[in-house]
């Protein structure tokens, strides 16, 4: 466990420690760009690639959703920390907070939810992440939107009084999120199951890409019996679970080095198992039906992001979290190895690719996530079309 789990506490518990006169910090972007603030949370020097979320609740679950491996994550939200820290809303199976580090404006030094059993403080300083308050975020924001995501560093004390030149030197050395193969890195090593709730209906193999913990939980609440599996793992070795249907999870990195999953997602397909994806899995199924993706310039990341459903019209409000997306056939319909497939959703801001799927129903995916965690739930019933789906291959 990365954090230790503690019963409800109060008093200076909840209310953010703060180093005597606030040690200096500054976030450095790879093209020079400098933005300076205070150190909180853990004093080190992090990289990663500098990204936003616009949600305005959900930094717990977003810190610690798997997606986020490797980036630096900007709150377009201007307080953070108010509602703290439980044992309850992490994302990752083990807790683990997985952002690299946090970017905010204001720190909220006491805590006012009555959920929360530490400080935000509290816990990034537990589990060594490291943060910046004081900064002007909405520059940032509108930077990154106009120049697109990059490489970043935040430097802590000292170091943040180096000459900039030598610390963007630093930041432009870290690989670039462009090729890199992250779904192993944040995967579980074992298998593990979660049962269902109540009477089961389906068992289903769910592949860990960087999978959050609310969706095999909602699959759980419906009767699904999840038996989560590392990235990676030969399809081969999915006959013994004798799965009703298989689940590729979100996940960090470029799907372009995914191909291991692909060769899974055709087989899976060719077995005439029931596909689901979310996310990378997205990403993934719409690169075995024959689509290429690319790197979005600063991506889709919040709870707040409209996407309209091709084939009902229906407009969805939804939770995001990616860099890359699938590439826009020549038409809505197009041609795959399995048979005819479509694009079946489409995001209002900019037109990418949102979802995908087989014409016999076998197979689909969305880019967005509907375990609405955090986020809106409009997206939920997205699981039972998949049981929906498991009903009619059970026929």
């Amino acid at each position: 466990m990365y954090s230790s789990r503690t019963n409800p506490v109060k008093g200076d518990a909840l209310t953010s420690s703060t180093r005597p006169n606030r040690v200096p910090a500054v976030l450095v972007l790879a093209d020079g760009r400098v933005f300076r603030g205070y150190s909180f949370g853990a004093a080190r020097t992090t990289f990663g690639e500098a990204v936003f979320t616009t949600a305005m609740t959900g930094y717990q679950e977003t810190m610690t959703d798997p997606s986020y491996h490797r980036q630096i994550v900007v709150a377009t939200a201007p307080q953070i920390g108010n509602t703290g820290w439980n044992d309850e809303d992490s994302e990752s199976y083990d807790e683990r907070i997985w952002v690299a580090g946090l970017v905010i404006r204001d720190l909220a030094h006491r805590v006012s939810n009555w959920r929360a059993q530490r400080t935000l403080t509290a816990e990034m300083e537990a589990q060594d992440v490291v943060g910046i308050q004081g900064v002007d975020t909405r520059a940032l924001v509108r930077h990154l939107r106009d120049h697109g995501a990059m490489g970043a560093g935040i430097f802590i004390g000292d170091q943040a009084t180096a000459p900039v030149e030598k610390l963007v030197a630093e930041v432009a050395a870290q690989p670039s999120m462009a090729g890199a193969d992250l779904s192993a890195e944040v995967s579980t090593d074992v298998v593990y199951e979660v049962p269902a709730q109540g009477e089961q209906k389906y068992t289903i193999v769910a592949y860990d890409l960087g999978i959050k913990s609310a969706t095999p939980n909602n699959f759980a609440k419906r009767g699904i019996r999840s038996i989560v599996v590392p990235a990676n793992t030969p399809f081969e070795e999915l006959a013994q679970y004798h799965p009703d249907g298989v689940f590729f999870s979100n996940g960090p990195g470029d799907p372009a080095t995914a191909d291991k999953m692909v060769e899974v997602a055709r087989k899976v397909i060719e077995a005439k198992i029931p596909l689901f994806g979310i996310c990378f899995g997205n990403q993934i199924l719409g690169r075995a039906l024959g689509l290429g993706t690319f790197k979005l310039k600063f991506g889709h990341r919040g709870i707040n992001v409209p996407v309209i459903n091709k084939v009902t019209g229906k407009i969805d409000i939804t939770s995001q979290n990616h860099g890359f997306a699938l590439e826009t056939p020549a038409g809505e319909s197009f041609e795959t190895d399995f048979g005819p497939a479509r694009v079946t959703h489409v995001c209002l801001n900019d037109q990418t690719v949102e979802g995908v799927a087989l014409d016999n129903g076998m197979a689909f995916s969305v880019q967005y996530h509907p375990e609405s965690a955090a986020g809106p739930h409009d997206a939920s019933p997205l699981f039972d079309q998949f049981i929906a789906l498991m009903d009619e291959s059970a026929k």
